[in-house]
């Protein structure tokens, strides 16, 4: 075979390529579908990360090309029937309403006998939107359709469909919908009472050049049936809002719908507030066998250093001791460093702050257990051990100059990648936004919903059957060894501050001895904390009843 020959048979062998949509309307069609970008990734076998770079401005090539416009027609097609209904029962409540007050509704137009019930094509517009065909149209039929559809630019009432979606072909008819009823459709079409639902095609047509003048002369697209929320907040009220709608302002009936769900809407969320991120989140990445569980029922290798201390000998006399509660203290753990990319391995004492993961070292001697908890929490085996970055984090804290109350641990291999402190500071905010409005308003429903989102975010994003579109044991580690280090640090607070601390257990009990009003705010805001028993220990004093051992 001649050179020739090779690259004719090539040449042969390249297809014609599925048409896509624009990437914004890739974007707001998984949107809309309330689809995350990790559900259409692992339908698609890609990475999220790639999925990402498809809606910013990427093309995908081959069969995974096919595979995605397949998929964007699809859901085209089902939110367009979706659509379609909503329009139709809107327009038959309008009918009912007008026929009880003797008046015929505005928008009514009779369904002539030549209307075809499929679409007909039209001429196609040029570039310009001109009907003389200029230059630089690219020859596709725009087809008018028996009953409008929304426009996927701006959400009016659309005669034509291009290139599989429902739109104007002109910038004049293509701009937000006014407030109040929608618009009646242009004199001589149908009305929503024909409305029929799109063909399924199998894929996409190409689309006419006269839309992207369309969607660079709108003003954004405003939903119609699937409304995008205006904030992360707003994806929280409405949950609860339709939850109490749903079951009648059954208060507990609406509290056990939303946690049972808490953990695909926090997923949502996250999604929501990754818009426009500088880092993309990668939701299954490698994993070194360390963060793998030993067997089914079993754990893995990282310590995560959870406090359970009480202390042995309390000042001479009678106490009365305070058990302090920590607000919200896995939703403040969400600020800690996570790393981004595939976990790298090292080997040797240097620590790199630009980069977060886990290490094997040799914990430090604590001299200091009488008056304050071991910060690697109650171990019983000597030697290394596996531990996360805020507890070697803070171990080299305590060992520096200011505090100086160990020895620098000693790190002898670690899996670690670049990293950053505010990969989910939005997400956070988010809730903790929700959280204090709910605390102001006595809301006690978006409360137990958010207190349900943030926690079982931690605890599923490991090996959970609960949660499949995230599976990074490290970041689980990472943010309850972050909350434990922070329970920490407030005993080490209140030790400095001349309190006499008794006890800490997990992520938010604190107990001491003395005036803790003056050291810590009290309240119920995540930077507060609230009483939560007081009792009396000390000489001759009754054991505190119920405490734990």
């Amino acid at each position: 075979m001649s050179d020739f020959d090779a690259i004719d048979s090539l040449l042969d062998a390249v297809g014609p390529q599925a048409e896509l949509p624009p990437c914004h309307v890739r974007r707001e069609l998984r949107e809309r579908a309330r689809l995350s970008k990790a559900q259409v990734a692992r339908a698609l076998g890609v990475s999220p990360s790639t999925l990402s770079g498809w809606e910013s401005g990427r093309d995908p090539a081959g069969e995974i090309r096919t595979k995605y416009a397949y998929l964007l027609d699809g859901l085209n097609a089902k939110l367009a029937t979706e659509t379609a209904t909503e329009t139709e029962s809107a327009t038959e409540t309008e009918t009912e309403s007008a026929t009880e007050t003797g008046a015929a509704p505005a928008a009514q137009q009779p369904v002539t006998s030549g209307t075809a019930a499929t679409a007909t094509p039209v001429p196609d517009l040029g570039q310009d939107g001109d009907e003389d065909g200029d230059e630089g149209g690219d020859g596709e039929d725009v087809e008018l359709l028996v009953a409008p559809e929304p426009c996927v630019l701006c959400g009016r009432p659309a005669g034509q469909r291009v290139a599989g979606f429902a739109q104007h072909l002109t910038p004049a008819d293509c701009r937000p919908a006014a407030t109040g009823a929608p618009a009646a459709p242009p004199a001589g079409q149908p009305t929503g009472h024909t409305s029929t639902a799109p063909p399924r095609t199998t894929r996409p047509a190409a689309r006419a050049k006269g839309s992207t003048r369309a969607t660079k002369g709108s003003k954004g697209p405003a939903r119609h049936a699937f409304q995008e929320p205006s904030g992360p907040v707003d994806l929280i009220r409405e949950a609860v809002q339709g939850a109490l709608d749903e079951h009648r302002g059954d208060v507990d009936a609406a509290t056990a719908v939303l946690v049972k769900r808490a953990i695909p809407d926090a997923m949502r969320l996250l999604d929501e507030t990754r818009k426009g991120a500088r880092y993309d989140v990668i939701a299954h990445p490698w994993i070194p066998d360390i963060l793998k569980k030993q067997t089914a029922r079993g754990a893995d290798q990282i310590w995560e250093a959870r406090p359970k201390w009480t202390r042995h000998e309390l000042p001479p006399g009678r106490h009365q001791v305070t058990a302090l509660d920590i607000n919200g203290a896995y939703l403040s753990a969400l600020k800690t460093h996570l790393p981004l990319g595939r976990l790298e391995h090292s080997t040797g004492p240097a620590h790199d702050r630009r980069r977060s993961g886990v290490h094997l070292i040799t914990p430090p001697e604590w001299e200091h257990e009488a008056v304050l908890p071991n910060p690697i929490g109650q171990r019983d085996e000597p030697g290394p051990l596996w531990v996360t970055e805020p507890t070697l984090r803070l171990l080299l804290r305590l060992s520096g100059p200011r505090h100086q109350l160990c020895a620098p641990p000693q790190i002898h291999e670690s899996y670690t990648s670049g990293a950053t402190e505010n990969l989910l500071e939005k997400f956070r905010i988010a809730l903790k936004d929700a959280r204090d409005t709910a605390i102001e308003q006595g809301d006690t429903v978006t409360l137990e919903y958010v207190k349900a989102m943030y926690s079982k975010f931690v605890s599923t994003m490991g090996e959970s059957n609960y949660n499949r579109e995230l599976y990074r044991p490290d970041w689980m580690h990472l943010i309850r060894s972050q909350a434990f280090a922070n329970l920490w640090l407030k005993a080490l607070k209140a030790h400095d501050e001349g309190l006499a601390v008794v006890r800490a257990m997990g992520t938010d009990e604190l107990h001491v001895i003395g005036d803790w009003r003056r050291v810590f705010a009290e309240g119920r805001a995540v930077t507060e904390v609230k009483v939560k028993d007081t009792y009396t220990a000390g000489t001759d004093a009754a054991e505190h009843e119920g405490e734990e051992e």
